[in-house]
């Protein structure tokens, strides 16, 4: 889970950048290609990336980026770079003859690493949540690496009548590592945001 959302929140914001700053053809295709990505569901584009790919922990990392990570991301940090990218002091930049890179580089991304913050704590609870769904389908990783969703299936087949909590465990430590995730979420964006600060 916090290797896939690393990877997938900080590429999804690298193109968001990109596609907000560099507008015109480039922005219009980026932003189709993750409208087709979104209007897939998310767990169904897992499921059709691992039957490709194989069970292993790795293509479990690629389907959970390509299929839930990447596209919202693009998606939050994209609308939140056109913001800026219209902000006094990046057309102050673009006026005195900054170069792109340095614009994009100096003024724009540190004006986007609360949101990023953000993204990753709540990002963090969806990764965990594919995962398990995937390893419960028994389309995750491989059976001998241990994972909750691998223990639901497990003790759903075998056990589940006269040991149900070989179930409950693993299931109540997926939806706490969840809640705990989107509850660092809402706290970090509370703090970050200056627009949500109270006086």
């Amino acid at each position: 889970g916090v290797i896939s959302v690393a990877i997938g929140v900080t590429l999804g914001s690298l193109l968001g950048v990109v596609s907000a700053y560099a507008g015109g053809k480039f922005d219009l295709i980026v932003q189709r290609g993750v409208d087709v990505a979104i209007a897939f569901p998310g767990i169904i584009l897992a499921l059709a990336i691992m039957a490709a790919l194989g069970a292993s922990v790795n293509n479990v990392i690629i389907a959970i980026v390509v299929s839930t990570l990447l596209p919202g991301s693009a998606r939050v940090v994209r609308s939140q770079a056109l913001s800026i990218k219209e902000m006094d002091y990046v057309l102050a930049a673009r006026a005195l003859g900054c170069s792109r890179s340095r614009i994009v580089l100096r003024h724009i991304v540190p004006n986007l690493i609360s949101i990023y913050i953000v993204l990753v704590t709540i990002q963090l609870g969806l990764a965990i949540t594919t995962e398990a769904s995937l390893s419960f389908l028994g389309l995750g990783v491989p059976p001998d690496v241990p994972t909750w969703g691998g223990m639901l299936t497990a003790a759903a087949r075998a056990f589940v009548a006269v040991a149900p909590w070989l179930v409950i465990f693993p299931g109540v430590a997926i939806a706490l590592a969840v809640f705990g995730a989107n509850l660092l979420g809402d706290a970090l964006r509370d703090v970050l945001d200056p627009k949500l600060r109270t006086k």
